[in-house]
C-alpha cells in the first residue's frame, strides 16, 4: 500500500451506525492505520451518526477503547490523540427527514472548520440492511447526493438484497437518486491482499496462464471454513444462512477472479467487466437438479477439545425447528471456451475444524502413467492459493523417493507472506476504505455482478425452501460438514482437500 499518488482529496467520512460492532472492530482500526501510514488527507474528518445521546468526547473515548482492543502492541499516544481529534458525533434518527437537515448543517460546519475547498463526502452504511433504502433516499432529499460542490460516495455493506427480487428493488430505489459510480458495494473478501494476488499469480507469470484452462485443469475447489458458530449474529444469520451470507457474495466473486479472462488493463471497469462475464457464464441450476448439485447442512451438538458445543438450534436467538443451513456446498460449471466441462466446487460452513479460506487448482493427470498406475486425479499436481490464515501459495508435484526403482511421492514448494518480514499485510478494510476515498471501485461489486450472482443462487434458494425431499444434513460441530459432501465430487476416488490452519498441512498432518 504505497502512498505515492494515493493520498485522497480532502473529505468528510460519515459513518452511520458509528457505535456498532463493525465500526468498533474494523472501521476505526483500519482508519487509524491509514492515519499512521499518512494515507489520510490533511483536511479530513470522521462524523459518527447514531441514536445514542453522546458527545464528541464520548465518541472519541468509545473509539479509543476500540483501538486498544484491536491492537496488541501499544500505539503512539500522540498519533492516537491526533486521530481522535478528527472524530465528531451527531445523534440522529436515520428514519427522520429532519435529522438529515441537521446532518447537512453539521457537515457544512465541519467543512468550514477544516477549511475544505470542496464539499467531498463519503457515507458508510454500517447499519441493518433494512436501512439501505431509507438512508440513501433521505440523504438525497437533503441534497447530500449533489456533486456541484464536490463528489459524493456511498458505501453499502452486504447483503445487497435478500434474493434476486429484493436486490433489484434496492437498486431501483438507489438509482432514483444516486449514480452507479457513486455507489460502492463493499465485499471485504475482495480487499484481502491474497485475493488480489490471484490476479498477479495468473497474469504476471508465464508458467501459469497458459495452463489456466480446460485442457490442463481437472477441477477447481474453493473452501471457506470457520471454526466457530453464529455467536451473537444469530438474529441475522437465521434469516440468512451460509448460501446468502458467504456463497452469493464472497465465494462467487472469488470464482470470478480465478476464472476471468485477462483484462485489457488494470483499470477498474476492465477488471470488473471480465469478472461479470464469468458470473454471467455460470451454467444455470434448475430447481430440478439442485438436489444433485448442492448439499446443505446444519451443525449439531458436539464436544471439541473437551468442551461441549451447542447445536445450531440451541444457540440464543435461533428457532428450535430452524431449517437454516450453516454449511453449503455446490458443484457447477462455467459455460465458456476456457472452462467448458471443468467442474467448480465451493463449500463454506460454520463450526468446521479450522478457520481457513483457500482455492485449490487441481491439474489433470499426465496422459501416460509411467511411474504408477493411477486412477483419476487423486495424486495430480495442485496449486493452492491460501487466502487466510498463513497466507501464501503452495505447489504440489511428484518427485522420486530415494532408493531403488521409481517410486513417486508428492512434495511441496511453498511461499508464505510472513516470510516477507519487512512487509506488512494490510487489513481488507484499510484497502477498501482507501480505494473508496480515491475513487477506485476495482474491488467493489458492480450491480450487474450482484444481479448475476443472485440469478445463479436464486434457484437453489427456491429449491431448498420449496422441495421437502432435499435433506438438511446434520454434522457434528468440529467436523468437515456432512459425510455425504464427498459424494459431490464427480470421481468416486476423489474427495475434498481437508486443510489445516498451516498452509503446508493437510488431513495427514494437522493438529485440530
Amino acid at each position: 500500500m504505497s502512498n505515492q499518488n494515493n493520498i485522497p482529496e480532502d473529505h468528510i467520512l460519515v459513518i452511520f451506525g458509528a457505535t456498532g460492532d463493525l465500526t468498533k472492530r474494523k472501521l476505526m482500526p483500519a482508519l487509524f492505520e491509514l492515519e499512521v501510514l499518512r494515507m489520510l488527507p490533511e483536511k479530513f474528518a470522521i462524523l459518527g451518526i447514531g441514536r445514542s445521546s453522546i458527545s464528541d468526547n464520548d465518541f472519541r473515548d468509545h473509539s479509543n477503547k476500540a483501538l486498544k482492543n484491536a491492537f496488541t502492541k501499544v500505539k503512539d499516544q500522540k498519533k492516537i490523540k491526533g486521530f481522535l481529534d478528527r472524530l465528531f458525533y451527531l445523534q440522529a434518527d436515520t428514519q427522520n427527514e429532519e435529522s438529515y437537515i441537521a446532518l447537512r448543517e453539521k457537515l457544512q460546519l465541519l467543512r468550514k472548520q477544516n477549511s475544505m475547498q470542496h464539499f467531498n463526502l463519503i457515507f458508510y452504511l454500517s447499519t441493518p440492511p433494512s436501512l439501505y433504502e431509507v438512508i440513501p433516499r433521505l440523504l438525497a432529499k437533503a441534497t447530500l447526493n449533489d456533486e456541484s460542490e464536490g463528489w459524493k460516495r456511498i458505501i453499502i455493506e452486504k447483503p445487497f438484497g435478500y434474493d434476486l427480487q429484493s436486490a433489484i428493488q434496492l437498486n431501483d430505489s438507489l438509482k432514483k437518486s444516486w449514480e452507479e459510480n457513486q455507489v460502492y458495494r463493499i465485499d471485504h473478501y475482495l480487499g484481502k491482499e491474497t485475493v488480489q494476488n490471484v490476479l498477479v499469480t495468473r497474469f504476471s507469470n508465464g508458467i501459469f496462464e497458459p495452463l489456466w484452462n480446460r485442457n490442463f485443469i481437472h477441477h477447481v475447489e474453493i473452501t471457506s471454513a470457520e471454526n466457530f458458530g453464529v455467536g451473537n449474529r444469530a438474529g441475522y444469520y437465521d434469516q440468512s444462512g451460509a448460501l446468502r451470507d458467504m456463497v452469493q457474495n464472497h465465494l462467487l466473486h472469488l470464482v470470478g477472479l480465478i476464472a476471468m479472462e485477462p483484462p485489457a488493463s488494470m483499470d477498474a471497469d476492465a477488471i470488473r467487466n471480465e469478472t461479470v462475464k464469468v458470473l454471467q457464464s455460470l451454467r444455470p441450476l434448475s430447481e430440478k437438479n439442485v438436489a444433485e448439485n448442492t448439499i446443505r447442512g446444519q451443525y449439531t451438538a458436539s464436544t471439541i477439545k473437551g468442551k461441549k458445543v451447542n447445536a445450531y438450534r440451541s444457540e440464543d436467538g435461533v428457532s428450535a425447528d430452524s431449517q437454516t443451513e450453516t454449511y453449503a456446498a455446490l458443484k457447477f460449471y462455467i459455460d465458456n471456451w476456457r472452462w467448458g466441462g471443468v467442474p467448480f466446487y465451493i463449500r463454506t460452513g460454520k463450526h468446521l475444524p479450522t478457520r481457513v479460506t483457500e482455492a485449490v487448482i487441481h491439474f489433470k493427470p499426465t496422459p501416460h502413467y509411467l511411474f504408477a498406475q493411477q486412477e483419476g486425479c487423486e495424486s495430480c499436481n495442485q496449486l493452492i492459493i491460501r487466502i487466510q490464515p498463513d497466507e501464501g501459495i503452495l505447489l504440489k508435484f511428484g518427485m522420486k523417493t530415494p532408493g531403488v526403482g521409481f517410486n513417486v511421492q508428492n512434495v511441496s514448494m511453498d511461499f508464505h507472506y510472513n516470510d516477507l518480514s519487512d512487509v506488512r499485510i494490510p487489513d481488507a478494510y484499510e484497502r477498501l476504505l482507501l480505494d473508496a476515498m480515491i475513487g477506485d471501485s476495482t474491488l467493489y461489486a458492480r450491480i450487474d455482478a450482484v444481479f448475476a450472482a443472485w440469478k445463479f443462487i436464486q434457484p437453489v434458494l427456491d429449491a431448498w425452501k420449496n422441495n421437502a425431499s432435499i435433506p438438511l444434513h446434520g454434522y457434528p460441530a468440529g467436523t468437515w460438514g456432512p459425510d455425504i459432501a464427498d459424494d459431490l465430487i464427480e470421481e468416486a476416488n476423489m474427495k475434498w482437500r481437508y486443510p489445516c490452519a498451516v498452509l503446508t498441512g493437510d488431513e495427514n498432518f494437522c493438529a485440530l
